[in-house]
Order: structure tokens, then C-alpha cells, then sequence
């Protein structure tokens, strides 16, 4: 019986540090999808084929926490940051084959075309600069702060500022209501692409 229990207590202590000492790093993120790398490197060139190598090396790297296999193949997905305009911070996301080819019948995000149009990847006009922007043009203050966001509009396949103003709202059995108007802008010409009412009821 003593032996028994000498096996069994051995086993375990085994088994303990085996596992302890097979995983370390990021072989222990279990979040990450296990993408091949050839599929990873046909996305990579897909990028590069409307940013460019240098604009993708710079400023775009694979976000392995959001990619995943699917059914038809694999979603990618990729952060994309300029660390010298930090309100440059979006995703970029599209959906390829088993055999690494994109689906171009699905979503393709959050990837500025540098190649074809340049000035679409400067992204001069700040927060700040299209806080004034929307202020010149008589966006109306509203009832509180408006709510400003740099992001990849699928309208417009380029990214935007969206500045949201808040003309009413209130909170009931019903639970939140409220509408104001939404303006768009081009955050690399400081154009005013669009005046929108926004409700919520």
C-alpha cells in the first residue's frame, strides 16, 4: 500500500512539473489562435499591397488575441499605431481561405490604401484639430462633452473623426434616450465629409 502511494504521489509531482516547466512565455497565452505561419505571411503581403513594406513594418503588427479559424479558413487581425500620433490606434480585420487568399465577399477593415491614394495614410488633423474643425463649422455645443472617436468607417473605406454632440436624453423605465447630431471628418484634409442626426429611443 505504502509503495502504491509512493507511485501515485510520484506521478503527480511528475505530472506537476512537467507541466510547469512546459509552459512558459507565450506558449501559455491560451487567448492566442494558432495561425500557419504562411497563412500569416500571405495576410501580411495583403496589407502590404495597399500600405506599402514601410508604412506596414512601421506601424502595423498581427494581433494574435483576435485572430481565429473559422469554418472557411481564418480571421486576421492586425494592430495598427503610429506611436507619433498616438489618436492613431485602430484594427484592421478581414477573413482569408484555408489556403490563405481573402475573401474579398466579406469585411475588409481598417486598412488605409498609402499605395493608391498617400495623403489618405497622413493623418494631419488631431483631436484637437477636429474639436476646432467641428466648432468652425457650428456644431452645436449641446448638453454635455461631445464624444469624439478616430475611427475605421466602412462608409467611407478610409478612416474618420466621428465627433457626436448630445441634444437630449434621459434615462426611464425604458432605459436610455437620447439624440444629437454626428459629424464626420477627414482626418487628412480636415474636410466636413458629413452632418448626421443620431437617436436613440
Amino acid at each position: 500500500m505504502k509503495i502504491f502511494k509512493l507511485l501515485i504521489f510520484s506521478f503527480l509531482l511528475f505530472t506537476f512539473y512537467f507541466l510547469l516547466t512546459s509552459c512558459s512565455g507565450s506558449s501559455c497565452v491560451k487567448d492566442e489562435a494558432i495561425i500557419p505561419p504562411d497563412i500569416l505571411e500571405k495576410g501580411d503581403q495583403f496589407i502590404i499591397s495597399l500600405t506599402g513594406e514601410d508604412f506596414f513594418y512601421n506601424y502595423i503588427s498581427p494581433d494574435l488575441t483576435k485572430s481565429n479559424q473559422i469554418h472557411s479558413g481564418y480571421l486576421l487581425a492586425y494592430k495598427f499605431s503610429m506611436p507619433e500620433k498616438p489618436f492613431v490606434n485602430g484594427s484592421i480585420r478581414f477573413t482569408v481561405d484555408s489556403l490563405g487568399n481573402v475573401l474579398r465577399d466579406t469585411e475588409i477593415s481598417g486598412i488605409p490604401n498609402c499605395i493608391e491614394s498617400p495623403k489618405e495614410c497622413e493623418f494631419i488633423v488631431d483631436e484637437e484639430k477636429a474639436v476646432k474643425i467641428a466648432e468652425d463649422n457650428n456644431l452645436d455645443a449641446g448638453i454635455k462633452k461631445w464624444n469624439t472617436n478616430f475611427i475605421w468607417s466602412s462608409v467611407y473605406k478610409k478612416y474618420i473623426w466621428q465627433i457626436l454632440n448630445t441634444l437630449r436624453e434621459s434615462v426611464g423605465e425604458f432605459g436610455y434616450r437620447g439624440n444629437g447630431k454626428e459629424m464626420i471628418i477627414d482626418p487628412n484634409t480636415g474636410e466636413v465629409l458629413a452632418l448626421n442626426d443620431w437617436r436613440i429611443n
